[in-house]
């Protein structure tokens, strides 16, 4: 009897020699996950359809992606709004820490994800990926490891919100929808806690935007956020203001949003509220990342971090690696990668990354769990080599590590830090 691998490559290797293409993949989702694994597909030939449900999506963001992402990716100067150099941490009690990037070249870049998402699903789309404008309801999972799926559709492409009911047959699944991903269920990938991100954008006055000109700002504290912190980030011609909480927290948020618009109200002073946004943010992988011939990634998967709330960077280069991984098992896409295939994707991001989430989980529930440790988390942050090991760590995603001296330092600073912060909580 031949192995399963076998016939999948003979089914593979006779579509290929009736001049059909050997793997068929579809991406749903256009984000910087899907986007960026539709891109790594399409440039191995292999045949890649990215649906999107509505093309000019804003998808509510705080925007901020790394330095490496810039390079690692491709992105041109005109989709970064801000280049910020500086940050401002300010503390429940209000004492205000300053930090500063000193090498010139070095900056966090603020976007607006309907102009960072537009150019990557349109690069995506012109290196080949074939881009549908559809809602993906359900997914027809097959009965054998050989057999497509089948994706059931609304086409909007003739501009109708209802769309043309259409179905596509496909090798390869990756879910890259987000948060409430429909892939996810189709496959019972398992449910995961969430939290709530709620954010305003404001446009200011030219005198309060040019104090944000290079500058963001984070506040923590009870009453901007129970569980992480709120933010201030310059975009273009507008800031966004916002705060998030845990879904048990979540009939909180306006409130907990009054807080941040009371802290910062005199910089934000003659501002005007040009649009409010929500979205669920995960807090921790799903149970099952990988099932059958379909592989979740970004948000759907569960990449965003603990403690910063990051989810750009790690979305995007999740997909990346996911799709890498399939242009490897299927030799340029000559046959049909199997379920363990996939979970070679997930072996590689958990080995590369893991100890990134377990360091900023222990990270959050050390200095998030009252006013008094986020009073030591924002004294911390005052220290030079606590400034260079937090920065070197976002902005390359590369953990240097410090020398004997430097370590017994942070480790000295960080219990003294906790310590007072009990005698300075409000």
């Amino acid at each position: 009897m031949p192995k399963v691998r076998d016939t999948m490559h003979s089914v593979a290797l006779a579509r290929f020699g009736e001049n059909m293409p050997a793997l068929r993949v579809a991406v749903v989702g256009s984000g910087p996950a899907g986007s960026s694994a539709a891109e790594t597909l399409a440039k191995a030939g292999i045949e890649t359809y990215l649906f999107e449900r509505k093309l000019d999506n804003a998808k509510p963001c705080g925007g901020a992606i790394p330095l490496c992402m810039v390079s690692e990716f491709d992105l041109p100067p005109e989709i970064i709004d801000r280049r910020v150099r500086k940050m401002k941490m300010i503390s429940p009690s209000n004492v205000e820490v300053d930090i500063n990037i000193e090498k010139e070249h070095e900056y966090i870049g603020m976007c607006r994800r309907e102009v960072l998402d537009g150019f990557m699903r349109n690069r995506a789309a012109k290196l080949g990926a074939k881009l549908i404008n559809g809602t993906v309801h359900k997914l027809d999972i097959p009965t054998n490891n050989t057999d497509p799926y089948t994706i059931h559709y609304a086409d909007h492409s003739d501009g109708s919100l209802e769309g043309t009911a259409k179905t596509l047959k496909v090798d390869l699944v990756i879910g890259a929808d987000g948060a409430n991903s429909r892939v996810a269920k189709a496959i019972d990938a398992g449910d995961y806690n969430y939290a709530i991100a709620f954010q305003e954008r404001i446009r200011l006055p030219e005198d309060k935007m040019a104090y944000y000109e290079d500058l963001a700002e984070m506040y923590v504290g009870n009453d901007v956020s129970t569980d992480f912190y709120a933010w201030v980030f310059p975009k273009y011609d507008h800031v966004a203001v916002g705060t998030g909480t845990m879904k048990v927290n979540k009939a909180d948020i306006k409130k907990l949003q009054a807080g941040i618009r009371a802290r910062a109200a005199k910089r934000l002073a003659g501002g005007e509220i040009i649009k409010v946004e929500a979205h669920p943010i995960p807090e921790h992988p799903r149970p099952r990342r990988v099932v059958g011939r379909v592989a979740l990634v970004g948000d759907a998967a569960g990449t965003v971090t603990k403690s910063s709330g990051e989810g750009i960077y790690f979305a995007a280069k999740s997909a990346r690696m996911c799709a890498e991984t399939i242009v490897e098992t299927s030799n340029g896409g000559t046959r049909i990668p199997t379920e363990a295939d996939l979970k070679l994707y997930l072996k590689r991001w958990d080995k590369k990354y893991g100890m990134t989430y377990k360091v900023l989980d222990i990270l959050q529930t050390v200095f998030y769990r009252s006013d008094a440790t986020r009073e030591a988390f924002v004294e911390m942050c005052a220290d030079k080599d606590v400034q260079k090991l937090t920065f070197d760590s976002y902005l390359y995603k590369t953990v240097v590590p410090a020398n004997p001296f430097v370590q017994m330092k942070i480790t000295a600073k960080t219990i003294g830090s906790l310590l007072r912060g009990n005698a300075l909580a409000p």
